[in-house]
């Protein structure tokens, strides 16, 4: 019991930023209850990132004391899109975008979750089938002035930036698929706190007991913002091991407590010294090294990440290229064409790395992203990555 109260205690903490209702929670856990607590992911990108993957994280935890971990798949709400962090009208996605980025999804997760054990929902299921007067039924339960006052439509409101219609629609939907999930906990970020409070008002709405609601801090990216594919900051579970080994080097000093919390099974108390002891002026260069070969062997192994750390300081502390750059033979053609093609970035990230000075090409800095390369070349994007182009 007291091994259990312990676990207990870390799920209700660690990474934990507010639990509605904490004190039902608990007895509920203590009881000995196998709860039903659901997490939904809407597929809008092909990759998870260590940000969403904290909430993943906590499932096994669920997961490991004996609850069942329940995952809807957004096939319907993803092509709507969540507004919650977004201070525009969002575009709504293309159905067969969701449904192709949904393929690679069961893949990543059962990098950290028993999937044998998971019930996995997709609420396009109820969605495309639902009835027109049974969706204004669900509607009624909400009013204009609810759905506005959220913080984030009431700034663009303000702002005289457009709403959609669309958009205040979502905590309802999600909401609706506790009711059909029969959830007892629902997990997300602290911007989703708004539509998973949704769902209690909608399941109360239907005589259920009503979910508690467990918010998780949101990860802050390479750049100090919200980890966001939509911005390239992001720390991605399939990653290479070099690569994110890089990535997790370049994030701010201050964000290494903040990454061992959530990312990590680094207990609190080491997280605490580590604290303390960067308040106290140590170089926090060796603990940012720790913290990348952490997270590198949680996804690819000790010897992955070994390798992965030989490679950041022979190219970075020891200022050698890599002895690995691959070779590429191309046709003669624009940067923005080459290098979206063969390193898998969009062009729109190619052209934002250009304005930042992060492409080199033989050493030289890049300044137009439609120049052309009529040779051969060593490319280097970012600080990390190096391509050779044979023509």
């Amino acid at each position: 019991m007291k091994n259990n109260n312990k676990s207990i205690e870390k799920l209700l903490s660690k990474g934990v930023e507010d639990i509605i209702v904490r004190k039902e929670l608990l007895a509920k856990l203590k009881s000995g209850k196998k709860l039903r607590i659901k997490l939904g992911i809407d597929p809008t990108n092909p990759k998870i990132h260590i940000g969403r993957a904290s909430a993943l994280w906590k499932l096994r935890e669920f997961q490991e004391l004996g609850h069942k971990v329940t995952l809807v798949i957004g096939t319907f709400t993803g092509v709507i899109g969540d507004a919650s962090d977004k201070d525009s009208e969002r575009p709504m996605q293309e159905r067969k975008t969701i449904e192709s980025n949904m393929k690679t999804y069961l893949e990543q997760i059962s990098k950290i979750l028993d999937v044998k054990k998971i019930e996995m929902y997709y609420n396009g299921d109820w969605y495309y089938e639902m009835q027109l007067q049974e969706f204004f039924s669900l509607t009624s339960i909400f009013t204009i002035q609810q759905m506005t006052e959220r913080e984030n439509f009431a700034k663009r409101i303000a702002d005289g930036k457009p709403v959609g219609i669309h958009e205040t629609l979502y905590p309802m939907l999600q909401g609706f698929d506790s009711v059909k999930m029969r959830t007892d906990v629902e997990i997300g970020g602290t911007d989703q706190l708004f539509n998973m409070l949704a769902g209690r008002v909608i399941q109360k709405h239907f005589g259920m007991p009503q979910q508690n609601v467990m918010t998780m801090h949101i990860l802050e990216g390479t750049d100090g913002r919200k980890m966001s594919s939509s911005w390239g900051n992001c720390i991605y579970i399939t990653d290479e091991p070099a690569d994110m080994y890089g990535k997790v080097m370049t994030i701010r000093d201050e964000l290494i407590p903040v990454y061992f919390r959530l990312c990590t099974d680094v207990p609190e108390e080491t997280v605490q010294e580590i604290e303390k002891n960067m308040s106290e002026g140590d170089n926090p260069r060796m603990t940012k090294s720790s913290l990348a070969r952490e997270i590198v062997t949680i996804y690819h192994g000790v010897e992955s990440a070994k390798l992965a750390e030989d490679a950041w300081n022979d190219q970075f502390r020891d200022g050698n290229k890599p002895n690995d750059i691959e070779t590429v033979k191309i046709k003669p053609g624009k940067i923005i064409d080459l290098v979206s093609m063969h390193l898998n970035l969009s062009k729109s990230e190619v052209r934002r790395l250009v304005l930042q000075k992060g492409i080199k090409i033989n050493d030289e800095v890049i300044l137009d992203a439609e120049n052309k390369i009529d040779s051969t070349s060593l490319v280097q994007v970012g600080k990390r990555r190096f391509i050779n182009f044979k023509i």
